[in-house]
């Protein structure tokens, strides 16, 4: 398995102050993800200036205009990322986001889950070329999932792309994140990388994908969920995206397969193992019978393993053993 690709999804928690985001970009490299995400639009191409009020949000046009990264940071975050050793990542929104993201060099662009729904979109972000993290969000299904690649796939026919599955409720409760539908989606997609857009409360939820196969995580985070802004109360803190990428990192660890009869911790501990043990004295050239033999503690070199024990009954022994013996291959004959 290749390493989990973490995203620190900075998102809108900028607060629109340049030296925050600095900030937010350091949090990220002291917690060793590998990439640190923002997100590039504006309010007049991102919602209709005639959108309604959407549940607790009022005058949406204007609370995303309050949220909007200033373009001229764009290339001063990059060289940021470039000079502390990180990926710089944003989303692009509209059709000048992606050509100034594609334009500073970036490495992949991100479809989020409310834009992968959009054919037209889709194709404009893939039509750059570019490796693609794709989150299969709100109302999807595996079908939808396919149209998303079939997208993808008719303008840039050798894309590389990460799906993420991701629920895109604020914060997700557990029960809705439904870590079997990203199973789903990478049975579905076996060629595809695959991991989840990760949405909840706190760090529980990222390691417990990696141990469910993802291959590559993004979460919110800020620098204090005190702020004011819609992105800070579900995102995590810089001491919790530390931990998280540790958690990661040690739920990576166990995914290993055996490559042999023992790990190479368990050498030391062979001995804990049953052996076969003379139950009574034995006389040489006695044979061998459930009365005179049992199984204990501990296996040592050369001795005979109680899963031999059966083989073992009916053959003689080549020596005198005392009582409790552990006994060695070379005292058995035939």
């Amino acid at each position: 398995m290749d390493k989990v690709f973490i995203i620190a999804e900075a998102g809108a928690n900028h607060d629109r102050d340049l030296q925050q985001a600095f900030r937010l970009i350091d949090a990220a490299v002291a917690a060793n993800a590998d990439a640190v995400k923002f997100q590039t639009y504006s309010s007049e191409t991102l919602y209709s200036k005639y959108t309604p009020d959407f549940a607790t949000y009022t005058n949406i046009p204007q609370l995303i205009k309050d949220l909007e990264l200033p373009r001229e940071w764009q290339r001063d975050l990059k060289l940021y990322c470039d000079d502390h050793g990180i990926e710089f990542m944003s989303t692009p929104c509209d059709e000048r986001a992606v050509e100034e993201l594609y334009a500073l060099g970036v490495k992949r662009l991100k479809i989020a889950g409310f834009e992968s729904t959009d054919p037209r979109w889709v194709k404009v972000v893939a039509s750059t070329g570019l490796p693609l993290v794709v989150t299969i969000g709100i109302g999807s299904t595996i079908e939808s999932s396919q149209n998303i690649l079939r997208w993808i796939h008719e303008v840039n026919p050798n894309a590389e792309v990460i799906f993420l599955h991701g629920n895109n409720a604020y914060p997700t409760p557990l029960e809705d994140i439904n870590l079997g539908q990203m199973v789903l989606l990478s049975q579905a997609f076996p060629d595809q990388k695959v991991g989840i857009s990760d949405h909840t409360e706190g760090i529980l939820v990222p390691p417990l994908a990696i141990a469910m196969g993802a291959q590559a995580v993004e979460k919110h985070y800020t620098l204090d969920r005190s702020l004011p802004g819609p992105d800070h109360p579900f995102a995590i803190e810089p001491p919790e995206l530390i931990q998280m990428v540790k958690d990661i990192r040690s739920a990576e660890k166990c995914l290993g397969v055996k490559s042999g009869d023992y790990s190479s911790s368990e050498v030391d501990f062979q001995r804990g193992r049953r052996a076969v043990i003379a139950a009574t004295s034995i006389a040489k050239g006695e044979i061998f019978t459930p009365q005179n033999l049992t199984t204990k503690r501990p296996y040592i070199e050369n001795s005979i393993p109680a899963a031999a024990y059966y083989d073992t009954l009916g053959k003689r022994a080549s020596c005198d053993l005392r009582e409790d013996e552990i006994i060695l291959s070379s005292q058995v004959d035939g």
